[in-house]
Parts: C-alpha cells; sequence; structure tokens
C-alpha cells in the first residue's frame, strides 16, 4: 500500500480571514499558502507550525458552511506519491468515489474524494511540493 501519512484535515469555515485570525493569533498556527479552488466558489487556506513534514489544517470557505457544529470538519485526507495508481487499486477494491475525475489545483497538487464504510469522506492527495 502506498498511502504515507495523513496529510490534512479540511475545517468548513463562514469566514476564512476571521478563522485564519483565529488559529494564527488565538492558536499559533502559521498560515502555510491560501489558494482558489478552480471551481471559483472555494476558498482554500492551510495552516500548521513551520515542519514541512507535519499534518496541516485546511480552512475551507464556500462550500457547505450551513453544516450542525458537530460537521464542520469536512475529510481527511492521505498523502500518496501517485495518485492515479492508487486511484486505480482503490476501484478495484469497490471504493466508492464521490468525484468522477482526479481534480488538479492552480499549484499543480491533484486530489480525490472517495467515502468510507460510514459515509466519511476520505481524500488521496498527491502534492507537487
Amino acid at each position: 500500500m502506498a498511502i504515507k501519512r495523513l496529510e490534512h484535515i479540511g475545517v468548513m469555515v463562514k469566514d476564512m480571514e476571521l478563522s485564519i485570525d483565529f488559529y494564527t493569533n488565538v492558536l499559533g498556527f502559521i498560515t502555510k499558502g491560501k489558494v482558489d479552488h478552480p471551481n471559483g466558489q472555494i476558498k482554500l487556506a492551510f495552516l500548521g507550525f513551520n515542519d514541512c513534514e507535519e499534518t496541516e489544517l485546511e480552512l475551507i470557505q464556500g462550500y457547505h458552511d450551513q453544516l450542525p457544529a458537530e460537521g464542520k470538519v469536512h475529510h481527511l485526507a492521505l498523502t500518496v506519491d501517485n495518485i492515479e495508481v492508487e486511484y486505480e487499486r482503490l476501484k478495484e477494491l469497490d471504493v466508492t468515489f464521490i468525484e468522477k475525475e482526479i481534480t488538479i489545483l492552480p499549484d499543480g497538487a491533484r486530489y480525490i474524494f472517495f467515502t468510507g464504510p460510514d459515509g466519511e469522506w476520505i481524500e488521496l492527495f498527491e502534492s507537487k511540493k
């Protein structure tokens, strides 16, 4: 199996700047990067503590911000070296994919979502870092 580590945890937020302010000024995170999703509606920010190998916190604005408080954690992401290989392996195991195609972000990172046994969202993530 080629899964290497927990990549990031995605948390949905209503106000990106307010959330970045909270996580950086109150909790001590640093903003490691921001990106607009290719769909033009979703904004993403990645926060951490300066370790390039750490699991990051991803803030997501513009998705489903009306979920109850207990539903704000959106997904968990797993780092892979070759997303196509893992995608094909999981398809052969009858994993249910949420998306039909791998998404490519402006920075070259690629991802695709699938569901776990209770419908939880899991992401395969291939970074270009």
